[in-house]
């Protein structure tokens, strides 16, 4: 489907409600005035086609609109992280090269030198920027620019295309079996593709967007319980914040027909939560910033779906399926230009590597970094999995998450699936540590759930699935695990502070 052409068609083909946000409601066609509007004001500051222009917002309909502003105007859009400082918010701008900025009004005032100027609750105008980034052009059909998180580096800019949005559109309207019927939430924030690729899909099934500006587990049960929503998608600690207040009121959401979630593992135990508690069905995710995003689902087949309850459990716990039109591949050795299948047997890791019209043509402004992602042809994504005999999918870990300990090595992924099995375990990331003896040991960060653990019971429950070199040596309690933009653990944030001083980061 042609981007371009997907809010008319919504304005054609829907009489129904396409916006819900907070008091604000408005059909598709006040969609489209209001993208009028903003794609008026943003060329009043100065934006032309093929101009990169930031964006930030939480969620919410101006943020929607601007969107489609930035695509019917041939703007480049540039969503920007609301949780990052506003350093980090300016090197982006100055990398990307945007010329005007527009946001909610005390986010984004900082962040503008002169000639700012108020909408209908928003602010837009020049950000000062200049250099090799204003001026540098971005390749033929360009329609988004993304930040990664910058979890395993510096962050990049992804490049997304018309092309690449408009075949994730036709897919995921397939997959996911989308109708005008659909209510989405958009709970995951916007500034991300966790949720950012559903403004496209929803739109050109004639769905309703019901915009929650902040997470929060007991104000996302009201909406989905007072809007009707019947599908959205939520990083791992939103799903166990949702599951938790679900429980605690007693309450489900009967319009909610499917969720989706990824970025983490998770136990064949929580997707049977998920059913009995939520009363939905549930899909595993995986994809990357980079490939706009789904690469997999681990929706059941047809037959699959008569197989015994604990069989389709972990299936549909599995990270999945490739999507329609995704071409995948687990190969050895990681990171190489040369490469092989691994055999199909579940057991032998190698690296995940994609190609497909999903996947973006490069990243903005840094051909070495472009050059290094598709050795071979291929899109590598740093994930290291398993795949069977039937073509599924199963992610063990990244490639910098990789524990060594005692010349054994060890995936973060399969030991945190296994204290997401206990019940007092609300949310957990397992990471590597020096170690002067073993090189490196397994150590735990645990969000522990309302009734309860101790470090103890954990590691003998751990050593009761899995070899003892495997087994968290220490676990440490937090209340909050750290995230990136995205909403994914950081990791790298875990780690730091037991390296810090040592010149490598392993041992």
């Amino acid at each position: 489907m042609d981007p371009l052409t997907l809010l008319d068609h919504a304005c054609r083909v829907t009489g129904g409600p396409a916006v819900m946000c907070g008091p604000v409601r408005l059909d598709y066609q006040g969609l489209r005035a209001l993208a009028d509007r903003i794609g008026r004001d943003l060329e009043a500051r100065g934006a032309r086609p093929g101009d990169r222009v930031a964006a930030l917002f939480p969620n919410c309909h101006l943020y929607l609109a601007c969107y489609f502003a930035a695509l019917l105007r041939r703007l480049v859009l540039v969503p920007l992280n609301v949780r990052l400082s506003r350093r980090e918010m300016r090197a982006i701008l100055a990398h990307s090269g945007a010329r005007v900025l527009i946001g909610e009004p005390v986010l984004a005032a900082p962040l503008l030198r002169h000639g700012a100027a108020a909408g209908d609750g928003w602010i837009a105008g020049p950000t000062g920027i200049g250099g090799a980034g204003a001026e540098a052009k971005t390749p033929p059909d360009t329609v988004h620019l993304y930040y990664t998180s910058g979890t395993t580096g510096e962050p990049k800019g992804v490049i997304l295309t018309g092309g690449n949005l408009g075949a994730h559109v036709d897919m995921t309207l397939r997959e996911l079996g989308f109708s005008a019927r659909d209510a989405w939430l958009h709970a995951a924030p916007m500034f991300h593709l966790a949720d950012a690729w559903a403004v496209w899909t929803v739109t050109a099934a004639g769905g309703t967007h019901v915009l929650l500006p902040r997470f929060e587990p007991a104000a996302a049960l009201e909406l989905m319980c007072g809007e009707g929503v019947t599908i959205t998608n939520l990083v791992p600690t939103m799903l166990m914040g949702l599951l938790a207040e679900a429980q605690k009121r007693g309450r489900a959401p009967r319009s909610l027909r499917l969720l989706l979630s990824g970025g983490a593992p998770i136990a064949p135990s929580v997707v049977a939560r998920i059913g009995e508690r939520l009363g939905c069905d549930y899909a595993q995710t995986y994809g990357l910033t980079e490939t706009s995003p789904f690469l997999t689902f681990s929706m059941l087949h047809e037959e699959q779906r008569a197989l015994p309850t604990e069989a389709r459990l972990r299936l549909l716990a599995r990270t999945g399926r490739p999507a329609r039109g995704v071409e995948l591949r687990v190969v050895r050795p990681p990171g190489a230009e040369v490469f092989g299948d691994v055999p199909a047997d579940d057991q032998t890791v190698g690296e995940v590597v994609a190609r497909g019209p999903t996947v973006t043509p490069g990243y903005w402004r840094d051909p070495e970094a472009t050059r290094a992602a598709f050795l071979g042809g291929w899109f590598h994504t740093g994930d290291l999995g398993t795949i069977d005999a039937h073509g599924s999918l199963n992610l063990v870990d990244r490639l910098k998450d990789v524990i060594l300990t005692g010349g054994e090595t060890v995936y973060s992924t399969e030991v945190e699936s296994a204290l997401y099995e206990h019940p007092g375990v609300r949310e957990a990331a397992v990471f590597g540590v020096p170690d002067d003896t073993w090189g490196e040991s397994v150590r735990a960060a645990v969000v522990p759930g309302e009734r309860g653990v101790a470090a103890g019971e954990l590691v003998a429950f751990c050593r009761e699935r899995l070899a003892r070199y495997k087994c968290p040596r220490q676990v440490d309690f937090v209340e909050a695990l750290p995230r990136t933009g995205s909403g994914k653990i950081d990791k790298k944030a875990l780690r730091e502070p037991f390296w810090r001083g040592r010149s490598r980061q392993i041992n």
